[in-house]
């Protein structure tokens, strides 16, 4: 999956960027079971999650959020300061 080469006049939005990186980890959330959706980005810079399917309840999903996602995410949008679960 390749992006679309950077807009300066209209860059992507923090929201998008995060959701990005989410679509890039995705296929491996869904191959066992379970989904991610990016629900808000509040202005502290904290990503808020919700987790779908095999995930909920699941007790590795924990481990998934803070070394997967969230790793990620921070790595590759500076902006976010952490990713938490919503229910």
């Amino acid at each position: 999956m390749s992006q679309a080469p950077a807009n300066p006049a209209n860059p992507p939005s923090l929201f998008d960027r995060v959701e990005h990186v989410l679509s890039r980890i995705r296929p491996a959330i869904q191959s066992d079971g379970g989904d991610v959706e990016l629900v808000e980005i509040t202005k502290e810079g904290v990503a808020k999650i919700r987790m779908h399917g095999a995930c909920v309840g699941c007790p590795s999903s924990t481990m998934t959020l803070k070394l997967g996602i969230e790793r990620n995410v921070r790595e590759k949008v500076p902006e976010i300061v952490a990713v938490e679960q919503v229910h």
